[in-house]
């Protein structure tokens, strides 16, 4: 959804406060897609603070389905964004750029607020996400969830042939 802020512009210290749907069902961060399980309303507050630059506050409450990083298994992940930032409607896309400012959520006086939840989305979305502290993950051979199954890949029959060796090393780790 689009906010168009420029009636804020009447006069220094104009405020609005808006609660604001969000649209999107699934999320694609870092090439994988991740679905919308769980969202509540956009609340933004807006301040006209002079010059064409306002001040935005507000915060979101969102839970995406991710895959455990060991298992694959899918988990809740809640995100509690708060929106804090100060915005130069002056400035152009050129400008923002050069400031190291990116803020593709802008267009003019224009805020896409689904492309800001986004941005907020990406930057905290965690590293690792683990079913559980001690996920056991699967097994690299066969595919099997070790934390719902045994795994019987890494039983293997040594050759009797190869016993000496096997002495040998047994006898080194002694030492």
């Amino acid at each position: 959804m689009q906010l168009n802020v420029s009636e804020l512009f009447a006069g220094i210290g104009k405020e609005e406060e808006w609660h604001i749907p969000l649209e999107m069902t699934h999320v694609r961060i870092h090439g994988c897609q991740y679905r919308v399980t769980e969202k509540e309303e956009v609340s933004l507050r807006i301040r006209h603070i002079g010059n064409r630059k306002v001040k935005l506050s507000g915060s979101v409450r969102t839970v995406l389905e991710v895959p455990c990083d060991r298992c694959l298994q899918p988990v809740s992940q809640e995100f509690s964004l708060v929106l804090d930032r100060e915005l130069d409607l002056n400035a152009t896309t050129q400008e923002r750029l050069e400031a190291l400012d990116e803020q593709p959520y802008i267009d003019g006086y224009c805020i896409d607020v689904e492309e800001l939840v986004y941005g907020e989305l990406v930057v905290n979305m965690p590293m690792k996400v683990l079913c559980s502290p001690n996920c056991k993950g699967i097994c690299n051979r066969c595919g099997a969830n070790l934390n719902l199954e045994k795994c019987h890949c890494g039983v293997t029959e040594l050759d009797p042939r190869m016993s000496v060796i096997r002495d040998i090393f047994n006898q080194l780790k002694e030492v």
